[in-house]
C-alpha cells in the first residue's frame, strides 16, 4: 500500500482538530509536516499549539516544522512557504484546513466576522494555494487537499449562516477552478468533508459542547480518508468533491464503529450533505 514517507506535506490550521489528524496519519509514515497555523502560546478556548503539534508529530514518527502563520497575511504566507522548501527540500502536498466559523444570519453576523470568514477560508485558501503551486508541480506525486464541502447550491445551506457559507464554498469553488487549470501540471485538486460533525474545537464550542462532541465522530475519520486520497496517484482524481466514509468505502473499510466517540449515540449529519 502506498504511504506518504518523506513527503511533504503542508497543512494550515494543524496546531488541531482536523489538521493536526491529518499530520498525525501521515506522520506515521515518516512525513515532514509543516504545521502552519497561529496558536503559537496556550489559548484559553482551544486546546494545542503549533509547538504541542510538533511534539505529537514527532513522537509519531514524523519530522515537523512549527510556524506561527497567520494565512490572511501574503508575507506570512510566503515566509512560510519559503522556510518549508528550505527544511524539507519541496512541498508535495497542501492541505487547505485552516478555517474561521460564525452560524449566524445577517443582521447578527458582524462585518468584521465576516471579513475574517471571507480572508481565511477563500482568501487563505487560494493564497495558500497560489504560494504553493510552483513547488507542487516539481512534486512527483502533488496534491491539494481542501477540506470543504461539496458545492450543494441550495438555499436550506445559506438561509441560516450565509455569510459563513458563502466562505465554505469559496474553498470549494477553488477545487472547481483549480483542479482544471491544473491538470496539465499534475496537480491533483479535490476537496473533502466529513458525513458527520467531527469533535472539533468549534463543534465543542459552538455547536452543544459535551453532548455534540458525543455524537460526533473523531478527526480520525478525516485523517484516515486524506491519507487515502493523498496516496493515490494525483492523475487518477481531481476536482472531486469528496466525503469521508465514501472515501473509506472505497479504501476497503466499512466498519466506522471505531471512529465513533460513542458508539450508542445517534450521529449529527454535518452542514452541507
Amino acid at each position: 500500500m502506498a504511504d506518504l514517507s518523506g513527503k511533504t506535506l503542508f497543512i494550515t490550521g494543524a496546531s488541531r482538530g482536523i489538521g493536526l489528524a491529518i499530520g498525525l496519519r501521515a506522520a506515521q509514515d515518516g512525513a515532514n509536516v509543516v504545521i502552519a497555523a497561529k496558536t503559537d502560546e496556550p489559548h484559553p478556548k482551544l486546546p494545542g499549539t503549533i509547538h504541542s503539534a510538533a511534539e505529537a508529530i514527532e513522537a509519531a514518527g514524523g519530522k515537523a516544522l512549527p510556524l506561527k502563520v497567520d494565512i490572511r497575511f501574503e508575507e506570512e504566507v510566503e515566509a512560510a512557504v519559503a522556510k518549508a522548501v528550505e527544511t524539507f527540500g519541496g512541498i508535495d502536498i497542501l492541505v487547505n484546513n485552516a478555517s474561521a466559523i460564525m452560524l449566524t444570519g445577517t443582521l447578527a453576523t458582524p462585518m468584521k466576522r465576516y471579513d475574517l470568514m471571507h480572508q481565511v477560508n477563500t482568501r487563505g485558501t487560494f493564497l495558500c494555494s497560489q504560494k504553493c503551486i510552483p513547488h507542487l508541480a516539481k512534486a512527483a506525486n502533488p496534491h491539494i487537499l481542501n477540506i470543504s464541502p461539496p458545492l450543494n447550491m441550495e438555499a436550506r445551506w445559506f438561509a441560516p449562516h450565509v455569510a459563513y457559507t458563502m466562505a465554505k464554498f469559496g474553498m470549494s469553488m477553488c477545487v472547481l477552478g483549480m483542479a482544471e487549470e491544473l491538470r496539465g501540471k499534475r496537480i491533483a485538486v479535490n476537496a473533502l468533508w466529513p458525513r458527520t460533525a467531527i469533535a472539533t474545537a468549534a463543534v465543542q464550542n459552538l455547536l452543544g459542547g459535551d453532548e455534540a462532541v458525543r455524537r460526533s465522530r473523531k478527526p480520525e475519520i478525516m485523517a484516515d480518508a486524506a491519507h487515502y486520497v493523498l496516496t493515490r496517484p494525483s492523475t487518477e482524481e481531481t476536482g472531486g468533491f469528496l466525503v469521508d466514509d465514501d472515501v473509506l468505502a472505497r479504501a476497503g473499510i466499512t466498519d466506522l464503529s471505531g471512529y465513533a466517540n460513542d458508539p450508542d449515540a445517534d450521529l449529527v449529519p454535518d452542514f452541507f450533505l
